[in-house]
């Protein structure tokens, strides 16, 4: 066995597998418990005996992971979680979900005696303390206008929960689905978790081409934890939309003689499909001939038709021509222009415009804040021929740059003949920044739990300004006095909560957002935000005092409240509510689990057990619920309820042998008492209260050790006897009891009956003692006549005592005498001083 337990410093494995058959403990903890907490009894567990001498030793092997985790107590072989929690998703990262994790280690039970190897497997057990995240913050996805219904797109950044089982991720879900969209979960063979979005709803890119949501994920978990990205849906193009013309009837009237290059009419089709698909050819349809497509030309991007070819000037002429708005797979759209030209008789108007407000390239720039009514333009006209002209406008007469951002006007002038003239103006309305930014909500209520990971996501704050360019950008700013623990994108608007929430710190803030444009002189609007903290069971019970001791004298009576421990939770509702416990199981001592009172069912005696351990557990309502632990020490007082117990002489009818030659001063015995008290109670003082037999004065007693010494010399020969009381110090009332102590002052015993019947008178006195004492005492009760009863009863006992007593003494005495006829010559030699060890020994007892 020697050459084992060598061996197991050496090669453990090799050896224990040689040596005996280890034994299996498993222990399940949850992960995340503070420092020292209990795992398991190990020496309990296997009933193992702690009474063996030399005492059981615990040995841990350690390997680099468990020293982390695990304290071994090598006295009592408890284990303990260490200075470092234990993080289940740290200690078995690649397991998958499901399997489970452990801890192993070897535990060794020495000495080479009592040698044993214990395994232990320590299941590590999941809790819900980590939360959905997601890889990215803003996730996109991609789906054609023209998905049929329940049609199914896998986000494929879905989120990650390093929980397992019903701690990991259960599902997912939309803020705002739109009304067309849901999500679906489904589980790969892995048991990963990967959301659909489902299409229930038609969609139309034109009417709405991006969809912006959060997407929700949430464990199961309790209370549940959850993780939110930002989910944009990009609705695709499809060539679902065919060009259609703005005016399907165009009528034109020219004049024979218009220059080669003239504008004739100009042709708008629209196609709300994007790129290639949206993409629109103007060409003449089939049933024009080649000659007007000479004479007309049309721009097959623009759709505008020039004068290519000059006209006969003395001919008048009607001209219908078709034109096509192609689009890719559509059926074109069709625009008749009807040209009627008019011969060349004499000079016709020319209107000649004559700008007052800005212009460039035949474009009037006006302000949208222009006030009515502002000159833009007045116009000349020549060649009247002495003929009246009339001159009107046709289009709108309001500027508002946010309806309207361009006007097409015409200037209509036609005189007597009928002959008409029209000149086009184009005004471009100039944005100013006459918006403010309005937010959608100007109250904004949020909720979010506390112990949030850093940067989580609360909102996306939304406001609307009319104005174009940088005048409709908006800002978002928070104000100066906005707590440090807010974040707010500026451009975005997402807000965020950059670092953990304690609810215990704060429930509530509340703050303004301030929504900017960029615009000159700038203009803004304010949003109130108000964030609520959700309480979450983040706080253990937490005791007034890190232990707690209590004193109280013992016979303590039933129930009696020994202390109060005080507990509190800063979590509230049922996270907050605390219950006490007793852990170790004790039937000796209740505690009110709500006041926190402890009281003890029966009296406790002080001499049977002094002190008493309890380990009190405060477990809050939470779910999971959050616990802890804390020892109470109950010291019990001592009450001086125990007399002197005499242990030596075991007898008041033992006699030692005492030679007449001994010396005065000579140490002869010792009277040895004990008290089960402590303290004062147990502090003892001897005296002797009578003697009987000798000269008086021979012996001393001292009263602190109890020893007797010979203070004269020994002239009388035959037996001395001392009544030695053994009293306490205890308050108020000392208690005491009384030993005989005799002595045979002779060179040898001849003739023990002799001896042995002086002892029987000697126990005359100490009954007349005892008589003396009762009479001595009070009276308690005067009404009834107690003492002479008492009296009369103790003698009647007395009598029946002696009767019995020396009955026993004469056949004793008869035995002797037969026996001293068999042995010639007895002699008994007692030491004078003898050791405690041999008291017993000799001391000669009838």
């Amino acid at each position: 066995m020697g050459l084992c337990i060598l061996l197991l410093f050496i090669s453990p494995v090799s050896c224990f597998s040689n040596f005996s058959q280890a034994k299996q403990l498993i222990y399940k903890i949850k992960e995340g418990l503070p420092t020292r907490t209990l795992i398991g009894a190990i020496g309990a567990d296997l009933k193992l005996d702690f009474a063996v001498d030399p005492p059981l030793l615990f040995s841990l092997v350690l390997n680099m992971i468990c020293e982390h985790y695990i304290s071994l107590n090598n006295r009592t072989g408890e284990l303990y979680t260490s200075h470092r929690q234990i993080d289940r998703e740290t200690l078995c990262l690649q397991l998958s979900d499901g399997q489970d994790c452990f801890l192993a280690l070897d535990v060794f039970i020495l000495p080479q005696q009592y040698f044993q190897l214990i395994k232990i497997k320590i299941l590590v057990e999941d809790i819900n303390d980590n939360k959905p995240n997601f890889p990215i913050e803003e996730i996109h996805l991609f789906v054609p206008e023209n998905a049929q219904l329940n049609s199914r797109f896998a986000v494929e950044q879905s989120a990650v929960d390093p929980d397992s089982n019903i701690n990991g991720i259960q599902t997912y879900w939309l803020t705002n689905n739109y009304g067309i969209f849901t999500l679906d979960v489904e589980e790969n063979g892995g048991g990963e978790m990967t959301p659909f979005l489902i299409v229930t709803g038609s969609l139309d890119r034109e009417a709405m081409s991006v969809y912006t949501t959060s997407i929700i994920a949430e464990d199961g978990g309790s209370p549940p934890l959850s993780g939110t990205a930002t989910l944009k849906i990009f609705i695709t193009d499809v060539n679902d939309n065919c060009p259609k013309f703005t005016e399907s009837q165009i009528n034109i009237t020219m004049y024979a003689n218009f220059s080669i290059g003239t504008h004739i009419a100009s042709l708008h089709a629209h196609d709300p499909d994007l790129g290639e698909n949206g993409k629109i050819t103007y060409v003449y349809s089939d049933r024009v001939p080649r000659s007007l497509r000479a004479i007309f030309n049309l721009d097959k991007v623009t759709g505008v038709i020039k004068l290519a070819s000059k006209l006969d000037i003395n001919t008048s002429k009607h001209y219908m021509l078709s034109v096509l708005a192609v689009g890719p797979g559509c059926i074109s759209a069709v625009a008749k222009v009807s040209l009627h030209v008019i011969s060349l008789v004499s000079a016709p108007p020319v209107v000649i415009p004559r700008y007052i407000a800005a212009e460039k390239d035949g474009i009037v720039s006006l302000k949208e804040s222009e006030p009515p009514p502002s000159p833009i333009a007045f116009f000349t006209i020549k060649n009247t021929e002495q003929q009246e002209v009339d001159c009107h406008l046709e289009g709108d007469d309001s500027l508002d740059h946010e309806e309207i951002q361009e006007y097409k006007l015409t200037v209509v002038a036609n005189n007597s003949l009928g002959v008409v003239i029209r000149t086009f103006v184009k005004v471009q309305v100039l944005d100013e920044n006459d918006n403010t930014p309005v937010f959608e909500k100007s109250n904004v209520d949020l909720f979010i739990k506390e112990n949030n990971s850093p940067n989580a996501f609360l909102t996306k704050l939304h406001a609307n300004d009319k104005d174009s360019g940088d005048r409709g950008k908006v800002l978002y700013l928070l104000e100066l006095d906005v707590p440090s623990v807010f974040t707010l994108d500026r451009v975005t608007g997402v807000l965020l909560a950059s670092m953990s929430l304690d609810r215990e710190e704060k429930e509530k803030y509340s703050f303004k957002v301030r929504a900017m444009d960029c615009g000159s002189p700038r203009r803004e609007t304010f949003a109130t935000v108000t964030v609520t903290v959700l309480d979450k069971n983040d706080n253990s019970p937490r005791f007034i005092n890190k232990d707690f001791t209590f004193f109280i004298p013992e016979n303590f009576p039933n129930l009696g409240e020994i202390g109060v421990l005080s507990v509190s939770d800063a979590d509230s509702g049922r996270n907050g509510f605390v219950a006490l416990s007793i852990v170790n199981g004790s039937d000796i001592f209740v505690i009110d689990t709500g006041k926190g009172v402890l009281r003890a069912r029966t009296p406790l005696d002080r001499e049977q057990q002094g002190t008493y351990y309890l380990w009190v557990e405060a477990t809050d309502g939470g779910e999971p619920s959050l616990s802890t632990v804390t020892i109470v020490t109950i010291i019990l007082l001592d009450v001086n309820d125990n007399a002197p117990v005499v242990l030596f002489p075991q007898s008041n009818q033992s006699y030692l042998l005492v030679l007449p030659t001994t010396l005065p001063g000579t140490s002869i015995t010792e009277v040895y008492a004990v008290d089960k008290d402590t303290g004062m109670n147990a502090v003892i003082v001897y005296s002797i209260i009578k003697r009987k037999g000798g000269e008086p004065g021979s012996f001393d007693i001292d009263p602190k050790t109890g020893n007797i010494t010979l203070k004269k010399t020994l002239n009388y020969r035959g037996l001395y006897s001392l009544l030695v009381k053994v009293s306490d110090h205890g308050q108020p009332d000392p208690l005491s009891s009384m030993v005989m102590v005799n002595f045979f002052v002779n060179e040898t015993v001849t003739n023990e009956s002799y001896v042995h019947s002086l002892l029987t008178k000697d126990a005359e006195m100490e009954t007349e003692h005892i008589l003396a004492k009762l009479m001595e005492a009070p009276i308690r009760n005067e009404g009834f006549p107690c003492l002479p009863v008492l009296i009369a009863a103790a003698a009647a006992c007395l009598g029946l005592l002696l009767t019995v007593f020396s009955l026993a003494v004469w056949i004793c005495s008869k035995k002797q005498e037969k026996k001293q006829m068999q042995v010639k010559k007895l002699e008994v030699e007692i030491p004078l001083k003898m050791n405690s060890d041999r008291k017993q020994m000799d001391t000669s007892e009838i």
